[in-house]
């Protein structure tokens, strides 16, 4: 059969043909009197069996040991192949993302499209001062795709880049709550703190309160914490346990008080941040330091009865609580208005 005949029963071009027998994976058996290429029915077959290994991306300098080498086994091939396709699927999913990207920030211009590639190189870069530039340095009036922003956070070990980018975050509106909310669910301790911690910067995107409710039940204590101490700023009460909690552990405690002292303007939330905090004096009477600050947590709330546990707390068994205790005393008496001589007689 000659080359013509076999490129259209094959569906391989006769220059494909041509570049067969010059690699030597198909050399024809013979040749005419003329001098034409001329393949046998063994030739044609070994055709159909290159094309085949071509389908499965084999490159053709492997294709040949692959028809030849006895030693050459088909499952070694079958996996480096797999791995091969992998890895150029991840390559252009990794592309993908990245039009959609640009896509997702409407650019008017080149000019915009260019600003985003930009940004897309600088967080690739293996130098975290260099990711956090790309982050910093980007102009006023130039939309960056929050989703990007997103995706980059989550994956950002160092906390400075991790820093900008919530930044960033924060000015896009909230754009990126969909992927933030999925990193807050990752099974990854570290992705869902960043993702959390990044919500919580996000008081007005939607969505962001019930994601920052859900994270009060996290098995990691520091999920937990910013979590609490958003909702908190929220005056979601649901907060007050882990903030309670905190001012025990020692953990952001002045933080936690502050955030507590916030949410007892509400005199039905007042009642129960006192009665929590009481609760942990009570159980940790042997505990100097968590007493010393439940003590000073209490001294922050507004009210009577802070004041009267405080005067009780005085008398502690505690030498350091009973100081502490009347210390703060002595600093509420002095602001109070009869003390001061406000009062009229």
């Amino acid at each position: 059969m000659l080359i013509g005949d076999v490129a259209r029963h094959s569906g391989v071009s006769t220059r494909m043909l041509r570049h067969y027998d010059a690699l030597g994976l198909v050399r024809p058996t013979g040749r005419t009197v003329g001098g034409y290429r001329e393949y046998s029915a063994e030739d044609v077959r070994r055709i159909f069996h290159v094309e085949s290994l071509r389908f499965l991306g084999l490159p053709l300098k492997q294709i040949g040991r692959a028809l030849e080498d006895p030693a050459f086994t088909p499952s070694a091939l079958v996996g480096d192949l797999i791995r091969c396709t992998q890895e150029r699927l991840e390559r252009e999913r990794e592309v993908l993302e990245r039009l959609r990207a640009i896509e997702a920030s409407e650019p008017t211009g080149w000019q915009g499209v260019l600003r985003i590639v930009e940004l897309m190189q600088g967080l690739d870069s293996t130098s975290a001062a260099r990711r956090q530039q790309a982050v910093l340095a980007q102009p006023e009036g130039v939309s960056v795709p929050a989703e990007l922003l997103a995706e980059a956070l989550l994956a950002e070990s160092d906390p400075n880049v991790a820093g900008a980018l919530c930044w960033a975050l924060a000015r896009s509106g909230g754009d990126g709550m969909v992927t933030l909310a999925a990193g807050a669910r990752s099974k990854d301790v570290d992705v869902r703190r960043r993702a959390v911690s990044a919500i919580a910067g996000m008081s007005e995107a939607p969505g962001a309160t019930a994601v920052l409710a859900d994270a009060l039940g996290d098995p990691d204590p520091t999920v937990r914490r910013h979590a609490a101490l958003a909702l908190g700023r929220r005056g979601k009460t649901a907060a007050v346990p882990t903030l309670v909690g905190m001012v025990v552990e020692g953990l952001n405690d002045v933080d936690a008080a502050e955030v507590l002292v916030t949410l007892s303007r509400d005199p039905g939330c007042a009642d129960r941040i006192m009665t929590a905090l009481v609760d942990e004096l009570t159980a940790h009477t042997a505990d100097s330091a968590v007493r010393i600050r439940l003590t000073q947590a209490l001294a922050e709330l507004r009210g009577t009865a802070a004041q009267e546990v405080l005067r009780q707390l005085a008398h502690d068994d505690d030498r350091a609580v009973a100081i502490v205790a009347s210390a703060f005393i002595g600093v509420l008496e002095e602001r109070s208005p009869t003390s001061r001589g406000d009062g009229k007689s």
